[in-house]
């Protein structure tokens, strides 16, 4: 069967198909803990046809696809399938169109948040959902991703309007619209966002973009302890400032930042990045009051990156903090986890967490999108040490079971994949027969991404 549908689809792609090893190895997983799993053969569309032809295909013999963006996700959402093929969205990344006045565009799925941004720079328009990793629209999409500016501008839920998704038996389909608000019968478009190509793989993606804030100001400020640091985003939240971005960094993180991306005058002690974008009037009645709050938490004087040079390495120091716990050794892995509790429990869970590594002897710096609840722990560990991984498991089982005790959630942005399958039981067990009745009705041959989020059967 798998031989009869390579030959149709190589007839149909012929240089855009291919079964070597090399190929299959570079679409075997992202940026996870999971060793990596070859699909059959790899495929390279550019159209919302080619998909369509594709899945026809494909669920005409009950053959398992893997939709692939840009391989940053992070809990195995798509690791390959060995029986089936992997879809690379690659070769689909071009922005359709761009609505600078009506502040909106519409994008292929593959088209990065950096390369979209560059599009919109004469615009004076950006697109602010920032994950971190140059991540694909459609993949972020897909995970319902947010990032460092989602207590200002929100998730990937709250900016997209609209979806072209190819549903498995072929039929391509337009959900939502370009208009701010519409009541037009089911939701259909948030029902794909956060679906982990469970449900058909999503190829274009209409979103709303934002205006380019007349001022935009960034800062550190150092505290003498995590809950300190904590407790200030905590208050700055529940004050009501207008802010873009919180971000918290721990002790052990910023010793590693400072080394890995070369930071200057930098303390190595807990820190919140902050960002404020607005107009320099608004700005500076919400520094004032930032400012005080932190003295009020035993915080350090603010320190400003002046230019927009040191903004950006100051932000990009944020970003590479993966990378950064990664290169502290060789052949090692990384892991990171992903909770989000209510603001007025964020004390409490990352107090119970630090205090939880460092009686375990982990090597888990944290850092957190303080200003949502969202926060990680970057665990690095030799994959040969057994015992080592199960003191990881165990920390992960009960990170998970203190954020669900904090009326959390078990992933803020990474998504379940394949890691946090058992967790979505325990969050949400009643809600899991709907999910499989979903998916079942518009996948009935199960091929798209089996095995993810839930086991079907």
């Amino acid at each position: 069967m798998i031989d009869q549908v390579h030959s149709q689809l190589k007839k149909i792609f012929n240089g855009r198909f291919s079964t070597s090893e090399s190929t299959r190895a570079n679409y075997a997983r992202g940026e996870d803990t999971y060793d990596p799993v070859l699909s059959q053969a790899v495929v390279f569309p550019e159209t919302n046809e080619e998909v369509s032809q594709i899945l026809k295909i494909c669920n005409e013999n009950k053959i398992p696809v893997v939709p692939f963006g840009t391989g940053t996700s992070l809990e195995g959402n798509a690791v390959g399938n060995s029986n089936g093929i992997t879809i690379s969205l690659e070769k689909m990344n071009k922005i359709l169109s761009v609505n600078a006045e009506d502040f909106d565009c519409r994008v292929q799925a593959n088209v990065t948040r950096k390369q979209l941004n560059e599009h919109l720079r004469e615009d004076g328009v950006f697109f602010p959902i920032d994950p971190g990793a140059d991540a694909a629209l459609g993949g972020m999409a897909s995970t319902s991703a947010s990032g460092t500016m989602a207590v200002k501008y929100g998730t990937m839920r709250t900016v997209i309007s609209g979806l072209t998704v190819v549903l498995p038996n072929g039929e391509i389909i337009k959900t939502g619209s370009r208009t701010k608000k519409t009541s037009a019968g089911y939701n259909l478009t948030n029902l794909f966002i956060g679906s982990e190509g469970t449900l058909g793989i999503i190829t274009e993606v209409q979103v709303r973009l934002s205006p380019i804030p007349e001022s935009i100001m960034s800062a550190v400020c150092y505290f003498p302890d995590l809950d300190s640091a904590v407790k200030t985003a905590q208050e700055v939240i529940q004050f009501g400032v207008p802010i873009a971005r919180i971000e918290m960094l721990n002790k052990d993180q910023m010793e590693i930042s400072i080394k890995y991306s070369k930071l200057d005058n930098v303390k190595a002690s807990p820190t919140l990045f902050f960002e404020f974008h607005g107009s320099e009037t608004t700005n500076n009645e919400a520094i004032n009051i930032v400012e005080e709050l932190s003295k009020n938490n035993n915080g350090s004087d603010f320190q400003w990156a002046s230019s927009t040079e040191e903004q950006k390495k100051l932000w990009k120091a944020r970003h590479d903090v993966y990378y950064s716990v990664k290169a502290l050794g060789n052949n090692m892995k990384v892991y990171s986890t992903d909770v989000c509790v209510p603001i007025s429990k964020l004390v409490e869970c990352i107090s119970w967490a630090e205090k939880e590594v460092n009686r375990l002897g982990l090597t888990a710096p944290m850092v957190g999108h303080v200003g949502d609840g969202n926060f990680h722990s970057i665990i690095l560990y030799d994959p040969h040490d057994k015992e080592k991984q199960k003191k990881i498991r165990q920390y992960s089982d009960d990170l998970i079971n203190k954020a669900l005790e904090l009326e959390g959630t078990i992933t803020g942005e990474h998504g379940i994949g394949l890691q946090k399958k058992h967790y979505l039981l325990k969050e949400h067990m009643d809600n899991i027969p709907v999910m499989k009745a979903i998916k079942r009705s518009i996948d009935c041959n199960n091929i798209m991404n089996p095995g993810k989020v839930f086991d079907l059967n």
